[in-house]
């Protein structure tokens, strides 16, 4: 598959909580930076138009945009979690979860949670040697997710991750 982006090693993923700290968190992400927009829990019509409004932002930043759910958005630039057109994006807490995603051409694989995280309070980390241990050998891109910032990717990059995902790092 011909990409229009190189796979990005930075990445925000959205959610409602976030509130306003989402346009920071935008702002915040380097250039080429990617973003999974998730709020699942905002009603269609709403989430449109924030979906929107966060692909101008994106646009204008150079960023790539990618689209969890199962209903397509005008503009988006692949999928997660699912097959789709694009750049494919896919979640892998355990090996099985990452052969799934590569069967389903995910040309990105996120490993988590690496760390401790306030998206899944109480859920037991993996810890940096068992996530490298749940992508290496893919042939995809591994990027960190969970509890992650600049400081601890660069604890786990020798590793075989290649990013890191986050939310509460972009949006502080």
């Amino acid at each position: 598959m011909q990409r229009r982006h190189p796979v990005p090693t930075r990445w925000l993923f959205t959610d409602e909580r976030m509130g306003e700290g989402l346009w920071r968190a935008l702002e915040r992400l380097p250039r080429g930076g990617g973003v999974v927009f998730r709020h699942y829990a905002t009603p269609p019509c709403e989430r449109r138009r924030l979906f929107a409004q966060v692909r101008r932002v994106a646009q204008r930043r150079g960023l790539v945009l990618v689209r969890a759910g199962a209903v397509a958005m005008k503009g988006e630039q692949g999928a997660h979690a699912r097959r789709g057109r694009g750049l494919v994006t896919w979640p892998a807490h355990d090996r099985v979860e990452a052969v799934r995603g590569v069967r389903a051409g995910a040309a990105v694989v996120f490993v988590s949670p690496v760390f401790p995280t306030r998206s899944h309070p109480g859920v037991r980390a993996r810890g940096p040697l068992r996530a490298a241990l749940v992508g290496r050998g893919r042939g995809v891109s591994v990027i960190a997710l969970g509890g992650m910032d600049e400081r601890r990717v660069r604890r786990v990059r020798g590793l075989g991750f290649d990013g890191f995902a986050a939310i509460d790092a972009w949006s502080r």
